[in-house]
């Protein structure tokens, strides 16, 4: 995600944002982020950590003080959103109705759909550990065991892909593997089949054996092929090639900062 510098605020410790993985630095790239990502925004994103960074260091007392009262007041916290951005005044009233509307219409999902989008969302901003976490949360939940085959199926499928994003190969194949008895969808077949390329000590179970033929194989094989191929250009990799096109204390510190930013997505699992 990037965010684009409108003003300048005079701020010594920025506010770490952890759901996007982002430091902000000012009132308006606070706004943003509410504003744009609203589902990571809600439950309990405004905290007394929050407010105080509001307070301290974008000098806004009299509007941490308000966000304040109203956090005590026990009435829809959801409100604290708006009101921080009416206080910025970055946004019009108009887009705020807007937001307002997207909120509510959030807030009217069920609420293992609402838990599934969250989670979801992680997954787009590579936050893995914490949309595992919420993918685990919904099946543990007795509402699980009222839901359908298909939205079970969805959930255990991404969570597979999640663990293998992790190389958590054994978890991404028992998640794949119920996906399967789900939804009956060849597509997990193949993204089991590609686990056993990544790891030899997995292989198709035998109730697979007969449904997997030596065509479709093939084909998997080419897709996993040209996977490979995609990821030689990947962020991560431009990253690393950048890195140590550098000179060696310029590379360590680069080096020093990737390896952070990978151990703190593992600490997500927490």
């Amino acid at each position: 995600m990037s965010v684009i510098l409108c003003r300048k605020e005079n701020v010594s410790h920025p506010f770490f944002i952890e759901n996007l993985g982002i430091h902000v630095y000012t009132s308006q790239e606070l706004c943003y982020a509410i504003y744009n990502h609203p589902l990571l925004a809600l439950d309990g994103f405004i905290d007394r950590n929050l407010v105080d960074f509001i307070r301290e260091e974008l000098d806004m007392g009299y509007t941490a003080l308000k966000m304040e009262r109203f956090m005590k007041s026990g009435e829809n916290q959801d409100e604290l959103l708006f009101l921080f951005l009416q206080e910025c005044d970055y946004y019009t009233t108009a887009e705020i109705n807007r937001l307002r509307q997207k909120v509510a219409a959030l807030r009217k999902l069920p609420p293992l759909e609402y838990a599934k989008r969250k989670a979801d969302y992680l997954v787009g901003f590579k936050q893995y550990g914490r949309a595992i976490a919420g993918y685990e949360k919904i099946l543990e939940s007795y509402l699980a065991r009222k839901a359908d085959d298909a939205f079970l199926g969805k959930v255990l499928n991404n969570l597979g892909a999640c663990y293998a994003r992790i190389f958590q190969f054994d978890k991404a194949l028992a998640a794949y593997d119920r996906a399967y008895a789900k939804l009956k969808d060849v597509a997990v077949l193949e993204r089991i089949y590609h686990l056993t390329l990544m790891n030899p000590k997995i292989s198709l179970k035998d109730r697979y054996q007969s449904i997997v033929t030596e065509e479709m194989k093939a084909a998997w094989n080419e897709d996993f092929v040209k996977a490979g191929e995609d990821a030689d250009q990947s962020d991560g990799i431009r990253k690393l090639e950048e890195m140590f096109g550098r000179d060696p204390i310029r590379r360590m510190e680069g080096a020093r900062h990737l390896l952070e930013a990978w151990k703190q997505e593992y600490r997500g699992m927490a």
